[in-house]
């Protein structure tokens, strides 16, 4: 499934350097980052679903003055068994997961697909329009 999303990739130095990172990010009670994950039926080991957030530290506000902030940046489940409710389970494990730590506003970008799920979740759309810089060579 990875090979599939990833496609054919030459390039495969950065796997080590992105695992060395998340395993750190996932240790310890002050973890940064987490990840919720529900097994497929009967196969141990193999994924149905997941879902996977990380904190994030930005200066405060009034409806927010520590600045802490959730943000989900994975939710995938496999094709073939979707409409089941594992997205659902890991998404309410790891909205979960940002209220024990104290985080006030969790944020993320939703598929036309996935909508209806963090709609009913209680995610809500903003007007805020996303961009991106991708800085070469840093």
């Amino acid at each position: 499934m990875l090979d599939e999303y990833l496609g054919v990739q030459p390039d495969t130095a950065w796997m080590a350097v992105s695992e060395r990172a998340l395993r750190e990010r996932l240790a310890g009670e002050e973890a940064l980052l987490a990840a919720t994950v529900v097994e497929r039926p009967g196969e141990p080991g193999r994924l149905a679903a997941c879902a996977v957030g990380t904190l994030e530290y930005r200066l405060g506000g009034p409806d927010n003055p520590q600045g802490l902030s959730g943000y989900v940046f994975s939710v995938a489940t496999d094709p073939e068994l979707r409409r089941r409710g594992y997205s659902r389970a890991c998404m309410e494990e790891l909205v979960a997961w940002f209220g024990r730590r104290g985080v006030r506003k969790v944020e993320l970008r939703a598929s036309a697909e996935g909508e209806p799920l963090y709609a009913s979740l209680g995610f809500v759309r903003t007007p805020d329009p996303s961009m991106r810089l991708v800085l070469r060579g840093v």
